[in-house]
């Protein structure tokens, strides 16, 4: 295990680490380098990310990463403060949210303690300059270009205009190139930086049939190998090969990042982690659920100090890379932080399960969109998921859980071109897509009705999952009498977590979160020290 102690601010600052944080929006758990840890026949089959895969070769890749909350703000409060979301006030919802300066992040703390921070496209969102944990445009580096984060649109509107395909990308890659460059040049010599690129190619909406055209992925090398809750038909097979090529011009970025380190003589003093805040958007058990499809993650670390070469099976939460960020560049992590270092699992030389307290995450969510639910109201789940189960508590089962049914019930229904363009029109927890407008749009026929009750229907209580027997989680059995125990055992855990750890869901029947943040109060909790 290393031991590392507080720097008085900008001592030493020279010896220790840069971190390159690489943070896609909406990825999930899809890379090539999973295909090899988990074997034939997933949908990972159907992609190549060589860049990924050679990072995680020389570091650790990580098989059990875990967001803390499947959507993006309360995933990046989670990420920044090295908590629970449920402990960042109004950083836990989307819309209407606050960033409390009161609460510590890493990149301040980093910054405090001499480190150069700068961020490329997405950090937190929302938040005015002055509220986000970044501090702002000055640590903003995007004047390279920006058109990256369109990356399927933008190609293929070069493509149309006579441009080729090589040259459409590389105009891309030279944004990518060019923001990290004006970042390293804003820093001091022998200044260690601290930089988070955050790219939302890979959240929606991308252009139709560009997996296959832009990269190659044939949708119809994706049959037979989807998970059960999505229909293998084309139309989905489609829609996920184009998710895929967008994962593919991230993979390339990283190249491009990987590349300009070397070049500038950073690669070897560089930590880099890779992952995504959640699973893929407008699919069912995807972003917005609980279920491995939405809350397991990719996740990768490598440099200096760090053993590669490993696969292990450690459960981590990404709030864990904010004690981990610090504890590299030598800074005390606050008591306030729930979050755990990684460093001796990435120290260790060992695989599999390395450090044997991590056998278990939590996981929760309140609500993506405010105009999900009549009222504002929210969707409150909290989980843990071990190496065999995955137990759930859904505290509001009388609502839906991916947002109520506007218009279905109707005479006049959305049209698909609504219903794959506007989130809006229809169970809006669940971002639009192709993949959610052809379960709507079908959900009569016998055999997709299943699908839509499956993904859209209202959730008992609680939900297990054996998944030994269920990877995918599809059949509860927390009815079963032969789970009792299990569910007994996981419920009193889960519980205790949220009790130790202030959850305001358990104070008041959730007032702080049933309350509608635009009119409700300002947000302010207390989580303070997590109880002993």
């Amino acid at each position: 295990m290393i031991t590392l102690g507080l720097l008085t601010p900008r001592v030493e600052a020279a010896q220790r680490p840069n971190i390159l944080f690489a943070f896609a929006d909406d990825w999930g758990r899809h890379a090539s380098a999973y295909a090899q840890t988990d074997g034939p026949g997933s949908e990972n089959d159907a992609i190549q990310t060589p860049n990924f895969d050679a990072i995680a070769k020389s570091g650790v890749l990580f098989n059990n990463a875990f967001i803390n909350a499947p959507s993006c703000t309360p995933c990046r409060s989670s990420i920044l403060s090295g908590q629970h979301f449920w402990r960042t006030g109004r950083g836990a919802i989307l819309q209407g949210a606050l960033w409390d300066p009161a609460i510590p992040s890493w990149p301040l703390l980093l910054k405090d303690s001499g480190y150069h921070i700068g961020y490329t496209w997405k950090v937190w969102s929302p938040g005015t300059p002055r509220d986000a944990p970044y501090g702002g445009g000055a640590n903003a580096f995007s004047k390279a270009g920006s058109s990256f984060n369109g990356f399927s649109q933008t190609v293929t509107g070069m493509l149309s205009k006579g441009k080729s395909l090589d040259v459409a990308k590389q105009f891309l890659m030279k944004q990518v190139r060019g923001n990290l460059r004006d970042m390293l040049a804003a820093k001091k010599k022998d200044q260690p930086f601290a930089y988070w690129f955050g790219p939302t190619n890979v959240h929606r909406k991308w252009i139709k049939g560009s997996g296959k055209a832009l990269w190659g992925i044939d949708p119809d090398s994706l049959k037979g190998k989807l998970p059960p809750f999505l229909p293998d038909v084309p139309e989905v097979r489609q829609d996920f090969a184009d998710y895929l090529g967008e994962a593919k011009g991230f993979d390339m970025a990283l190249g491009v990042l990987v590349e300009e380190l070397k070049k500038t003589g950073e690669f070897n003093n560089t930590i880099i982690a890779i992952s995504g805040d959640h699973g893929p958007a407008g699919f069912p058990h995807g972003k917005c659920n609980l279920y491995d499809f939405g809350a397991r993650v990719a996740l990768s670390i490598s440099g200096p100090g760090v053993k590669g070469g490993r696969v292990v099976d450690d459960f981590v939460t990404l709030p864990d890379l904010a004690a981990t960020f610090l504890e590299s560049g030598k800074v005390k992590v606050p008591e306030v932080m729930t979050s755990k270092s990684i460093w001796p699992t990435l120290a260790s030389g060992e695989e599999g399960l390395v450090d044997k307290s991590r056998t278990h995450v939590y996981i929760g969510r309140e609500r993506h969109v405010a105009r999900a639910r009549a009222g504002q109201l929210p969707y409150p789940q909290r989980a843990i998921r071990t190496r065999d189960h995955l137990f759930i508590i859904n505290f509001k089962p009388d609502r839906y859980p991916l947002g109520d049914h506007f218009q279905l019930d109707t005479e006049k229904e959305p049209d698909v071109n609504q219903l794959t363009n506007n989130t809006f029109v229809t169970i809006p927890d669940e971002d639009a897509g192709p993949t959610k407008a052809w379960i709507v749009s079908n959900r009569s026929n016998p055999e997709v009705k299943p699908f839509f009750v499956h993904a859209y229907g209202k959730r008992p209580r609680e939900e297990l999952f054996d998944l030994k027997d269920d990877p995918h989680q599809m059949k509860n059995v927390v009815a079963d009498p032969g789970y009792k125990e299990i569910a007994a055992a996981l419920r009193d855990q889960l519980m205790n977590e949220l009790a130790v750890t202030n959850d305001p869901r358990l104070i008041k029947d959730g007032k702080f979160f049933e309350t509608p943040p635009m009119s409700g109060p300002t947000g302010k909790v207390k989580a303070g020290k997590k109880k002993k």
